[in-house]
């Protein structure tokens, strides 16, 4: 399933989704508090981007940037110069639903 983020809830909202239907409480996710978890799930728009993206992990749930095909390779030029900074990025040309 694809959902389009337009906001921290929405992500959180989806987060939470996720983790009840996996059976699991706020502190069985590993890396985070309970009480960064509880705010994430509740939106709050100033929650720690890194952190996000361990509860995505933990969670099994993949964030994917769509750049437009028009910037695709100067971002994957970028990134690649970059990636013993960054760690491990994966660029790769996703199919949109329908094509």
């Amino acid at each position: 399933m694809r959902m389009w983020v337009r906001s921290v809830e929405s992500v959180g909202v989806a987060i939470r989704a996720m983790r009840k239907a996996s059976g699991l409480r706020q502190d069985d996710i590993s890396g985070v508090s309970h009480v960064f978890l509880r705010d994430l799930e509740k939106g709050k728009d100033t929650v720690q981007f890194g952190r996000v993206l361990t509860v995505l992990e933990e969670l099994g749930i993949r964030m994917v940037l769509e750049v437009p095909e028009s910037h695709a390779d100067a971002v994957e030029s970028a990134i690649n110069a970059h990636l013993p900074k960054v760690g491990s990025i994966h660029t790769r040309t996703y199919k949109k639903e329908g094509e």
